[in-house]
């Protein structure tokens, strides 16, 4: 009884790490765009959305095969962040943080009504063929007792790991990288050093708007694809608070907290807890490290 009991709880936790793992792309999300910006772009979830929605038209739609689909789908998400901020964001630029913030909760109200309004997406639940099995893998036990990870939710984990993998990578030795933290750390500096911190900018939410779409493509299999699927960011958000907003291995360990807190206790307590619990975790950690796990203390001089 004991051992099927703590093979009960590993299932969860894999489970939830799978999930939690949605929760970190989206998250890393926020965090990219505000350490650079200091714009919280509640637009976050919705651009995940779209890029489930676009891989559901280049793999279902247009029998494009799956893998090209997917760079399709992250590369036209990623333009379309681009050019938000091109078009939408830039000519606010000076606006009081505040109008900034409404401003992405608009788009985000905007995004979602007229994905309902294109041809082939409208209000219904969509499927993604993939070519994952469904045959699960047995981990350990046998019978009723056994510990299984669906294909799914492996190539969630392992999707998540690989791209948290690049993204360190990336921000370390390429140039383009190395630009964003400058300009993340000190936009005036960067500017005086000659970095185009405009362009850099675009660069920003193009590449937070493709990590979103990956995280949504990654969605798809689980949850299906639909309008209201961008709410996930509601906690998201959360999650990028509880590993300290503005710092990126936070976002990536609030996201698995929050996914495992949700697993647990959905089977552990009573009905209701599921959608609560994270955020009473999330409030009891704020009120004894306001910056959150991973975030600093920062003193900015003006």
């Amino acid at each position: 009884m004991g051992g099927s009991a703590v093979l009960q709880f590993l299932q969860l936790a894999i489970n939830g790490t799978a999930i939690g793992c949605i929760y970190a792309l989206v998250a890393l999300g926020f965090v990219l765009i505000y350490k650079a910006t200091e714009v919280v772009n509640f637009a976050q979830g919705e651009l995940m959305m779209l890029g489930a929605f676009f891989g559901y038209t280049f793999v279902s739609i247009w029998g494009a095969p799956y893998w090209l689909g997917m760079v399709g789908a992250v590369a036209a998400t990623a333009l379309f962040g681009a050019l938000l901020e091109r078009v939408v964001l830039r000519p606010m630029v000076g606006q009081p943080q505040f109008a900034l913030v409404m401003l992405t909760i608009g788009v985000g109200f905007l995004a979602r009504s007229a994905a309902t309004m294109v041809p082939g997406w409208g209000t219904g639940t969509h499927a993604i063929a993939t070519p994952f099995s469904d045959d699960a893998i047995v981990l350990a036990g046998a019978g009723d007792g056994r510990l299984v990870v669906s294909p799914i939710y492996l190539a969630v984990i392992v999707a998540t790991l690989l791209l948290v993998a690049l993204l360190a990578l990336f921000f370390r030795f390429t140039r383009y990288g190395v630009a964003m933290q400058a300009v993340s750390q000190n936009q005036l500096a960067a500017y005086y050093m000659g970095i185009p911190v405009k362009t850099v900018f675009m660069g920003i939410w193009g590449l937070s708007a493709g990590v979103a779409a990956v995280a949504g493509l990654l969605l798809a299999p689980i949850t299906l694809v639909e309008a209201s699927m961008g709410f996930i960011g509601l906690k998201a958000f959360p999650a990028a608070v509880l590993g300290g907003f503005g710092s990126l291995p936070g976002a990536v360990a609030g996201g698995l907290i929050i996914g495992i807190i949700e697993a647990l206790a959905g089977f552990y307590l009573p009905a209701g807890f599921k959608d609560v619990a994270a955020y009473i975790v999330l409030l009891l950690v704020l009120l004894l490290m306001p910056q959150g796990l991973f975030g600093r203390v920062a003193r900015k001089k003006v």
